[in-house]
């Protein structure tokens, strides 16, 4: 009686070579958070939180900064962790790319804010630059203004200080000097041409 050989079983196609890929345990807990699995996302996070730090404060060089951005990179790997693709690349290299593209977000936003803040600081000192001049013109005409007095007459000094500086109307200025409304209009326009002559206001 003789016995036959068991036939070798023919390996499957590429099993040698998946047999000799090295094992990838980042990779593993990544597929397991993106499951949902919190004690796997520990466990990543106690794998790459450091990396991910090292990488964010590279860029951003201010530590306070760089954990805070590290936090915000590992919330994002929880939620982004469905989107691995383990044929574009390992585990940590994807969480280490998210990583350097917060960091970067984080610099340009500051930079952008920066900017803004620079830009208002600006507008605001032209802006006060302009109340400034506006004042000081403003008190500049309002003392050539009251030396051009000088060259009116009494009763035309009086009409136009009454309507003008007084805030009374035409009419309220003829009852207060007790003279005819007609009168008070020919004094004011009589007094502004003056004024406009001595201040040299071309018409």
């Amino acid at each position: 009686m003789s016995f036959l050989r068991p036939e070798r079983r023919r390996a499957r196609p590429g099993a040698e070579v998946a047999d000799e890929r090295p094992e990838d345990p980042v990779g593993d807990l990544l597929r397991r958070v993106a499951r949902g699995d919190e004690r796997a996302f520990e466990g990543l996070y106690d794998a790459v939180a450091g990396p991910v730090h090292g990488v964010v404060l590279r860029v951003l060089r201010d530590p306070a900064q760089s954990e805070e951005v590290t936090q915000e990179v590992m919330v994002e790997v929880w939620k982004q962790a469905p989107r691995y693709d383990a044929a574009r690349g390992s585990a940590r290299g994807w969480v280490l790319t998210i990583a350097h593209r917060r960091a970067v977000d984080r610099v340009r936003s500051a930079q952008a804010s920066t900017d803004r803040e620079g830009k208002v600081a600006a507008r605001d000192a032209d802006r006060a630059f302009d109340v400034v001049t506006e004042e000081v013109e403003h008190r500049l005409e309002a003392e050539q203004v009251r030396r051009s007095l000088d060259v009116l007459t009494d009763l035309q000094r009086e009409s136009v200080e009454l309507a003008y500086y007084g805030g009374y109307t035409h009419r309220q200025v003829a009852e207060i000097l007790g003279i005819p409304l007609g009168t008070v209009k020919t004094r004011l326009r009589d007094g502004l041409i003056r004024l406009r002559d001595e201040m040299g206001v071309v018409a």
